[in-house]
């Protein structure tokens, strides 16, 4: 296998598994716990999974200074990225929330046209525009009601946080360094979030029934400690932007739990407006080899040769 399929499948693997976040996370607040609590016990539980992964690959958990640094400001980015997406829940629909989060890709491109002067296509900005079109039609819910404006903001500043820290992951010192090891870090530093937050006033809170504790243990095991892990490594193997738009998946699997588990009702608005923003992020990684069906149909369509202009004396 080689190491763009890796990527591929690694990208595939953590947008579906993030995607899962709404299944664990909704029936845990239906028994009364509040995001930070959800979150804290989240992380908890993922860093020793991790630890003893390193440990089990004879990895090793020292990192540099410089390293140190960067590891703090992504842990901070992935938590607060977690923690406005959790907290959006509580507004609007799970697979809402999560389709709107997925603007996250187009969020990259833009993100690394700015600041390292990668080319921005005018395919790249119809399809933010496309983007954007689909969020407007999501801001109508079930029976016409508008979406809170709090929960979109929120999803959008999970989404933006998320896109901050995909780049970081590639863009920084930390692109060689070894995924389980920054993965490790990137949580225990994220961690530190939820513990000041539950220190200065919000209620932490526990699962009333013993086996609730399952959902927290899922949690940590498949939209944090594997997804995480999968989305370091296929950055690392596929760049920063075709990882992103993998995430695909992620809203999609939302979505289908949200109905199928659920009962969550979507309408057709709703239906297209998802359509859109699917479409758009396709459309910004696929950009190159759809340039190039474009390249080859218009040669099928040659210009005629222009004539010249008869000059008059």
């Amino acid at each position: 296998m080689n190491t763009k399929t890796k990527g591929y499948i690694l990208g595939a693997i953590a947008a579906a598994t993030y995607g899962m976040n709404p299944l664990f996370a909704l029936p845990l607040y239906s028994d009364g716990m509040n995001p930070e609590s959800v979150l804290f016990f989240r992380y908890l539980l993922a860093i020793p999974i991790l630890a003893v992964m390193i440990r089990a690959r004879g990895r090793s958990f020292k990192v540099t200074r410089k390293e140190s640094l960067t590891l703090i400001v992504m842990g901070l980015l992935v938590a607060v990225s977690s923690l406005t997406l959790f907290q959006s829940y509580n507004f609007m629909e799970a697979g809402i929330a999560s389709t709107i989060l997925f603007v996250y890709p187009i969020m990259v491109a833009v993100i690394m046209s700015l600041a390292f002067k990668e080319k921005l296509t005018l395919q790249t900005a119809l399809c933010m525009i496309m983007a954007i079109g689909g969020i407007a039609m999501l801001y109508k819910g079930p029976e016409g009601a508008t979406l809170s404006l709090t929960g979109t903001v929120l999803a959008l500043a999970s989404a933006l946080t998320y896109a901050i820290y995909i780049v970081g992951i590639n863009q920084t010192v930390l692109k060689n360094t070894a995924t389980l090891t920054v993965t490790f870090y990137v949580l225990l530093f994220g961690l530190s979030l939820f513990i000041v937050r539950l220190l200065t006033g919000v209620e932490i809170t526990v699962p009333s029934r013993w086996y609730m504790w399952l959902n927290v243990l899922a949690l940590s095991i498949f939209p944090t400690a594997i997804s995480f892990l999968c989305t370091t490594s296929a950055i690392q193997y596929i760049s920063s932007t075709p990882t992103a738009i993998l995430g695909a998946l992620e809203p999609v699997t939302a979505i289908i739990f949200g109905i199928t588990v659920f009962g969550e009702r979507m309408t057709a608005r709703e239906g297209l407006g998802i359509a859109l923003i699917l479409i758009a992020v396709t459309f910004v990684i696929s950009g190159g080899s759809i340039s190039l069906h474009m390249t080859r149909f218009r040669k099928m369509f040659p210009k005629l040769p222009r004539h010249h202009k008869r000059q008059i004396p």
